[in-house]
């Protein structure tokens, strides 16, 4: 994946669980768990709207581009 989740590293920067923020931004557990794998197919603007605003940080914090074009993305 071209995309790589660091939702993990900033959570335990934070001292936060990955519990406490689902309930914060209203996700559930599995969904949450689906993004921290960095298995997501896509996410919300709303989604990453609220994970940056409780956890005080960029969206470039937890979501980095790895340099490398994905070719299982396929444009619809």
């Amino acid at each position: 994946m071209a995309i790589i989740s660091y939702l993990d590293e900033v959570l335990r920067q934070r001292g936060i669980t990955s519990k406490q923020l689902c309930q914060q931004i209203d996700i559930t557990e599995a969904n949450l768990s689906i993004l921290r794998s960095g298995k997501a197919k896509g996410i919300r603007f709303s989604t990453i709207n609220k994970i940056c605003y409780y956890l005080q940080c960029d969206v470039g914090d937890i979501l980095k581009f790895d340099g490398n074009f994905d070719e299982e993305i396929v444009d619809e």
